[in-house]
C-alpha cells in the first residue's frame, strides 16, 4: 500500500470505535426491537461473513442474507423487500443500491469503510486507467461506486481465477485494482498478463508466514485456510486458497478436524455453525501503530452493531445512513456489476 493510503487508512482508524459492551438484557431488548421494526419497514438485512456473530445471527433469524459480497449483491437484488438494511463496508451498500435504485438501503453507519476503497480513489485511478487504455479494466468489488463506473468488469474473489482465465483466452491484457494481493494470485493461477494497483487489505496483509508455520507445526494435522487478500508467502503454506464462501465450504467437505484460518475471524460464526464437531484455530497477524487494530477482525466491519442498527430502523430517515448513489454514475457501473453477476451464475451452471 502506498504511503499516502496508509495515511489514509490511519486517519479513518482513528475515527473508528469499538461498540459499547451491552448487557444480556440489553442484547435481548435490541434484538426484539430490531426483529419488529425489519417487519414494520419491509425491510431484510444482509451481513457479510466478516461482521460479528450476533450482527450474522440476526440476518439469518430475520429471514436475510449472510454471504459473501457477491452473494449479497444478490440476495439484496432478487429480494422482494423494499428496503435493505446492509452489515458490512460502504462499497456493499452502494452495490447494492445499484443494484436496486427503487429500493431504500441503508447501513448501520456509513463510516464503515475498506482499505481498499480508501486506497484507490477515484482521480488517481482514472489517471491510472488512462497510461493503460488497451487494458480491460477489472476492479475488485471492495471499491468505490466511481472506480466501479470506469471498470469494464467488477470481479469477487469467489470468481477472480475464473473470469481473469476467460479473459486472458480472449487474448486480453488486464488492469487489476485495487489488491495487489489478489492480482499477483491471480497472475500467478492464469499465467495471464496482469498488471496491478497497488492496494492491499489491512486484514489479510497482516498475516505472517513464519507465524503461520509455527502455529502449523503446533497443530499436526491442521488443514491451513488461507484467503488470496494475503500475501504470497501465506498463500504459498496454505492447504485452500478461496473465497470466504469457498474457505468455508472446505471446512465443511475436507476430512481434517482441525483447521488454521488466516483470514477475518468473523468468519468463524459460519464455519463453527456448519462444522460444529471441528477446531478452528485464528492465525497469527502483525502490526504496529493503527493497523494493529486490524489483526484478524476488520475494524470496520465491527462497527455493525445492535444499537445503530436499531437506530436506523427507529427513524424512517435512517439517521442519515441512508446510501445513495448518483443515478448517472450508477448506470454506469451497473454494466461491470451486471457482467459480473452474469459471469457469477454461469459459473454456478
Amino acid at each position: 500500500m502506498t504511503a499516502q493510503a496508509q495515511e489514509i487508512v490511519r486517519a479513518h482508524l482513528a475515527g473508528t470505535g469499538d461498540q459499547p459492551e451491552l448487557t444480556d438484557d440489553q442484547r435481548a431488548l435490541y434484538r426484539r426491537r430490531i426483529k419488529e421494526r425489519l417487519q414494520q419497514r419491509d425491510a431484510v438485512m444482509v451481513a457479510h461473513y466478516y461482521t460479528d456473530p450476533e450482527i450474522q445471527a440476526l440476518a439469518e433469524e430475520t429471514g436475510g442474507c449472510v454471504a459473501d459480497s457477491l452473494e449479497m449483491a444478490r440476495f439484496g437484488r432478487d429480494h422482494p423487500a423494499s428496503t435493505l438494511i446492509v452489515a458490512g463496508v460502504r462499497f456493499m451498500g452502494e452495490t447494492a443500491k445499484i443494484l436496486s435504485p427503487e429500493k431504500r438501503v441503508f447501513m448501520p453507519t456509513l463510516e464503515a469503510t475498506c482499505s481498499l476503497d480508501i486506497g484507490c480513489p477515484e482521480d488517481q485511478f482514472a489517471a491510472f486507467c488512462d497510461q493503460h487504455p488497451d487494458r480491460t479494466v477489472v476492479v475488485y468489488a471492495n471499491t468505490s461506486a466511481a472506480v466501479k463506473a470506469r471498470a469494464d468488469w467488477v470481479v469477487t474473489s469467489s470468481i477472480a481465477v475464473e473470469l481473469i482465465e476467460y479473459l486472458d483466452q480472449r487474448g486480453e491484457k488486464i488492469l487489476w485494482a485495487p489488491d495487489k494481493h489478489l492480482g499477483s494470485y491471480v497472475r500467478a493461477k492464469t499465467g495471464a498478463d496482469v498488471l496491478c494497483w497497488d492496494g492491499a487489505c489491512i486484514v489479510h496483509e497482516e498475516f505472517k508466514a513464519q507465524g503461520l508455520l509455527d502455529l502449523k507445526a503446533a497443530h499436526p494435522g491442521a488443514a491451513v485456510l488461507v484467503h488470496p487478500e494475503s500475501p504470497a508467502a501465506v498463500v504459498e503454506i496454505a492447504d485452500v486458497v478461496g473465497s470466504t464462501s469457498q474457505l468455508i465450504k472446505a471446512a465443511i467437505e475436507m476430512d481434517n478436524q482441525r483447521f488454521i484460518v488466516a483470514t477475518d475471524k468473523g468468519i468463524f460464526y459460519k464455519m463453527q455453525q456448519l462444522a460444529p464437531h471441528k477446531t478452528f484455530v485464528e492465525a497469527p497477524t502483525g502490526g504496529s501503530g493503527a493497523q494493529c487494530r486490524s489483526c484478524a477482525h476488520c475494524p470496520w466491519m465491527a462497527m455493525n452493531g445492535l444499537e445503530n442498527t436499531l437506530a436506523v430502523l427507529e427513524d424512517d430517515n435512517g439517521c442519515g445512513q441512508e446510501i445513495f448513489v448518483d443515478p448517472t454514475l450508477a448506470e454506469k457501473a451497473m454494466k461491470p456489476l451486471d457482467r459480473m453477476l452474469d459471469f457469477g451464475a454461469r459459473l454456478k451452471k
